[in-house]
């Protein structure tokens, strides 16, 4: 689609015509809105195992605070490690 054709099919109204406009501040809330917010980025998979962000809140408060943080933070014990049959 070139210029000419966007131009055509500009649906906006006169009165809506944002160069006229003075004082406008690109970003003007960003860094407050940064610091309001804390949001993870789940993978599809993850986000299928839970229907609402209620149950994700709840399954997140149910993990102790001790719990290993990441593959580095386990601990192994030769017991751990051995197959059961």
């Amino acid at each position: 689609m070139n210029g000419d054709e966007l131009n055509e099919k500009d649906e906006l109204l006169p009165e809506y015509d944002f160069s006229r406009m003075a004082g406008g501040l690109r970003g003007k809330h960003a860094i407050a809105y940064r610091g309001g917010t804390n949001l993870a980025r789940l993978d599809p998979d993850v986000v299928a195992a839970f229907d609402t962000d209620l149950a994700v809140n709840e399954a997140l408060r149910a993990i102790p605070r001790g719990a290993p943080k990441g593959p580095g933070d386990l601990e192994t014990s030769p017991e751990s490690t051995q197959c059961r049959r």
